[in-house]
């Protein structure tokens, strides 16, 4: 019996479907409180209890969730009893091993290319995956496994795949690393840990300057790359393109997807089934039929306004979201509805995100959310970034009635919190208040 603490956390419970899925009993506990990852939970039967000490019995093996600290009951009950205790990493690890594993890493994009990448080869060979919006599943039959790898506190190091992507470098997650030396050393590190090869974005202004001792081949638009995309052509229903590896034609693709960056995550994965051997038309004809990650551009129709849900926390990640939606939506106005994630981070980045959110129509800003940091720790509030953007205001999941007022237009909520109670207040009081006479 495998017993997870923290089921409910993205990674949790996609490892909780993994393991499930081949065959082990499992469950584990969380918040009561509903959080979208429970959907493949749920579909496999898995139980979810909430945190209680008593929970955890002598017949258990315990996978410990990132976010669980050491003074947990359950995880002091689990250790008083001399249970066996695995931290995620440890038992992501340990599975990967199973199969040739390919893990993605990088500051932005990792969910996306690796939702990617195993649309494209579990279509076409067999593919498990771990993804880093919640999506887990697996069959020992399968030769591949896709590994979201996140670089934060190092995690990715306790990894040895066969293939190393790298879709960029930048500095995040500042409550850890130093400075960008210290996170350029962790993924000199990481890259060093593939058996074949490395594959990054060559357009990246620091992938290469990773001094590695393995083979690294780069992607991107520059024409000093190994694999890149010609003739692109942006349009509203995606991406046109031609791919070329070591100066040779690889294939032409049309993908449903939007913006540099998201050509960018494709290139990643084309790179991979060049070197794969994959057939290009294949590939091509696969990649026609990705929908996306959750919660990475997740659109919904509400009358003439078109919700987005994104996982965007960065700045980089904002003005990658707002361009995608300016890409797609070109007649509409664009509306920002923004939750800051840590005070680190907003402190660290303040006057990039002032930057990007001038670039929209309206910006509407949440309350910072702390997750591990505490308020009275910072300097830093929404009300200091909302004062240095024109026409921004504050926003609150009970005090939306501004953002009631846009019509034909892209309402972007961006956060790593889970706003799915925000947004479904919102599309019901909308339509509420916008439905035809009859």
């Amino acid at each position: 019996m495998y017993y997870l603490i923290g089921i409910k956390g993205t990674g949790m419970s996609a490892l909780a479907c993994i393991l499930s899925d081949l065959g082990y009993e499992v469950k584990g506990s969380d918040q009561e409180k509903h959080f979208f990852t429970e959907k493949g939970l749920n579909e496999r039967n898995i139980e979810i209890l909430p945190y209680n000490e008593d929970n955890i019995t002598k017949d258990m093996t315990i996978i410990r969730g990132n976010a669980i600290k050491d003074d947990h009951p359950e995880l002091i009950r689990a250790e008083v009893k001399g249970l066996k205790i695995y931290t995620y990493p440890e038992m992501v690890a340990k599975i990967a091993k199973m199969f040739r594993t390919i893990t993605v890493a990088g500051c932005h994009g990792k969910t996306t290319t690796t939702s990617m990448l195993h649309h494209v080869l579990n279509n076409i060979s067999g593919s498990n995956c771990l993804i880093g919006d919640g999506t887990g599943s697996a069959n020992k039959d399968n030769k591949y496994f896709v590994l979201e790898a996140c670089e934060y506190k190092r995690h990715f190091l306790a990894y040895e795949p066969y293939y190393s992507i790298i879709t960029n470098i930048e500095l995040d997650h500042v409550d850890y690393y130093k400075d960008m030396d210290d996170l350029r050393d962790a993924y000199i590190e990481y890259a060093n840990k593939a058996e074949k090869m490395v594959i990054a974005c060559g357009d990246d202004q620091y992938t290469h300057s990773l001094e590695i001792n393995k083979p690294i081949f780069f992607y991107g638009l520059d024409e000093d790359n190994d694999i890149i995309a010609k003739d692109v052509e942006y349009t509203e229903n995606g991406v046109t393109f031609d791919v070329f590896v070591e100066e040779n034609y690889y294939g032409h693709f049309d993908i449903p997807v939007y913006g540099k960056h998201m050509l960018l995550n494709a290139l990643a994965v084309i790179g991979i089934c060049f070197y794969e051997r994959l057939d290009a038309k294949e590939v091509a004809k696969v990649f026609k039929t990705f929908e996306g990650a959750k919660r990475r551009f997740s659109e919904t129709e509400v009358l003439d306004n078109i919700l987005v849900d994104d996982y965007a926390h960065h700045p980089t990640e904002l003005k990658c979201t707002i361009k995608s939606a300016k890409q797609k939506y070109p007649d509409k106005k664009i509306v920002a509805v923004w939750g800051p994630h840590t005070y680190t981070r907003t402190e660290a980045f303040k006057d990039d995100y002032i930057d990007v959110l001038k670039g929209v129509n309206k910006a509407y800003i949440m309350e910072i959310y702390g997750a591990r940091e505490k308020k009275e720790d910072f300097n830093i509030t929404s009300e200091d970034i909302i004062k240095e953007i024109p026409n921004a205001e504050k926003i609150g999941i009970d005090n939306f009635d501004s953002l009631l007022n846009h019509h034909n237009s892209v309402i972007l909520f961006m956060s790593p919190n889970d706003l799915t109670d925000f947004e479904n207040k919102y599309i019901e009081k909308y339509k509420e208040l916008n439905k035809p006479n009859e």
